[in-house]
C-alpha cells in the first residue's frame, strides 16, 4: 500500500490521523515485511522481491514529496531524505542481486521512524 492509498482508503469514521502517523505506520509495516522476507528468502524469494520493491516505492513517494517546492521541511533535511532514497534504490539492487542484506534498509527506516516520533537522537 502506498502512502497516498493509505490516506485515500482510510475509514471516514476513524479518527483523523496525522500524515506523520501514517508515514510512521507505513515505514513500520514495510520494515517488518523486509525483515520477515529476508528471514524466509530461501523458501519464498518472491516475498523478498515484493518487500524490497514496496520499500523502494515507499521511498520513491517520500522522495517525490521532499522534492516538491512547497514541502515545509528544512532544505538540509529534505536533501538528506532524498539521498536516503537514492541509497535505498542502489542498495535494494544489491539485495536482489544477493550481494547485500536488507538490514541497512531496515536501519534507515527505523532511523526515520525515530525522527517521526521525535526522538531522532536516541536509539
Amino acid at each position: 500500500m502506498t502512502f497516498h492509498s493509505a490516506i485515500s482508503y482510510a475509514r471516514p469514521e476513524a479518527p483523523t490521523r496525522s500524515l506523520r502517523s501514517v508515514e510512521y505506520d507505513l515505514l513500520a509495516q514495510t520494515t517488518q515485511r523486509l525483515r520477515t522476507a529476508w528471514t524466509n528468502r530461501a523458501t519464498d524469494y518472491p516475498a523478498l522481491v515484493r518487500a524490497v520493491t514496496d520499500n523502494v516505492t515507499l521511498w520513491s513517494t517520500l522522495a517525490s514529496d521532499v522534492a516538491l517546492p512547497g514541502n515545509g521541511l528544512p532544505a538540509a533535511l529534505r536533501a538528506r531524505l532524498f539521498y536516503l532514497y537514492e541509497f535505498t534504490v542502489q542498495h535494494s539492487r544489491s539485495v536482489l542481486d544477493d550481494k547485500a542484506s536488507v538490514e541497512v534498509l531496515a536501519d534507515i527506516n527505523m532511523a526515520v521512524m525515530r525522527g517521526l516520533r521525535g526522538d531522532g537522537g536516541s536509539k
